[in-house]
């Protein structure tokens, strides 16, 4: 075996590796190069999370976009994405670093996008929707002890208006639809809040298209061909 042949074998595995650790990738087509980020399970934020739960943690992820964006070989960001939600504040961290790219991004719903998966998925250039996926929207919640004062709902209110803002401003939703199914009643037990299906989450202007991996695919690479 050559040399150039077990750099490329120690390459490959580097990548396989990197794959699994972080749940990315990078592909070569046509010339280009398309970068390809899961976002999966519960968006870990300030507190580890237990180690049965299937985690997105923030710090890996915003370091991952920052070298993305400053990549000379990089011109591509597919986003996938079937999580329960998580932390707000990481996960909207994440959403508003994805809306402020120069790279050409697009971010794809496969099982679910749910709570702050919202505003991970509207925050690309274009986002795509398979049938078979949901998105829930309910209003932002606290776990543990919370203090019952004003100050509290105040906090939970600017929170939930830095959400529905951000939807607003990156989708085709208006901030008062946006709230309706928020604070929708008997469709959710115990709790208030909207399912959507991929056909309704693009009828109400939530999501752009109906797709599959194909069609994120092929927007990012007509993105990058009318950049050149």
């Amino acid at each position: 075996m050559s040399e150039e042949e077990k750099e490329n074998i120690a390459e490959e595995e580097q990548e396989e590796g990197s794959a699994f650790e972080t749940g990315s990738i990078t592909v070569k087509k046509n010339g280009h190069f398309i970068h390809c980020l899961t976002i999966i399970g519960q968006i870990e934020g300030h507190y580890i999370l237990p180690r049965q739960n299937k985690t997105t943690k923030y710090e890996h992820v915003i370091p991952q976009l920052v070298a993305i964006e400053e990549s000379e070989e990089i011109e591509g960001l597919l986003i996938i994405l079937n999580t329960v939600g998580g932390d707000v504040e990481a996960g909207l961290a994440i959403a508003e670093l994805l809306s402020t790219m120069e790279t050409p991004t697009a971010s794809l719903v496969l099982g679910g996008g749910h709570s702050i998966g919202v505003p991970l998925a509207v925050s690309c250039r274009k986002s795509f929707i398979v049938p078979s996926a949901t998105m829930t929207v309910h209003p932002v919640r606290l776990n543990g002890l919370v203090l019952g004062v004003p100050q509290t709902l105040s906090y939970f209110e600017k929170m939930q208006d830095r959400i529905v803002h951000f939807v607003e401003s990156n989708s085709k939703i208006s901030a008062k639809d946006f709230r309706k199914l928020m604070l929708k009643t008997g469709e959710l037990v115990m709790d208030v809040g909207t399912v959507l299906d991929g056909e309704g989450a693009v009828k109400c202007g939530l999501i752009d298209e109906l797709g599959g991996l194909s069609d994120a695919l092929s927007y990012i690479n007509s993105q990058i061909e009318e950049a050149q």
